[in-house]
């Protein structure tokens, strides 16, 4: 019985860890997109960028992929999904957070 308890547990913490990555790309993603639009045209991918990998725990490894054009900042983070422990080794696929905020156009 104890083998299968440990393993349910295993599996458990797995999901969790799962549904953290989800949560941290989105909020990322979020984040990022929200501060390329608080700074001036010339360095708002920059901005975009610098601010989602700030958001990121340093255990999470990911990329961030920012837009600009057409009235929109755009953010997409991408992060590997780590197997038990963050930080250790991940698993062969990727989880996507995106997001989008309206240019701030200041007169």
């Amino acid at each position: 019985m104890t083998p299968l308890i440990i393993i349910t547990l295993v599996l458990l913490w797995q999901f969790v860890l799962l549904g953290y990555t989800f949560t941290l790309a989105g909020n990322a993603a979020d984040e990022a997109a929200r501060a390329g639009t608080a700074v001036p045209e010339g360095a708002r991918a920059a901005a975009c960028q610098q601010a989602g990998l700030d958001k990121l725990p340093n255990a999470w490894s990911g990329e961030v992929e920012c837009t600009t054009g057409g009235g929109y900042v755009k953010a997409t983070v991408t992060l590997h999904v780590p197997v038990l422990f963050p930080g250790a080794i991940g698993f062969p696929f990727d989880v996507k957070g995106h997001a989008g905020a309206v240019e701030e156009v200041k007169d």
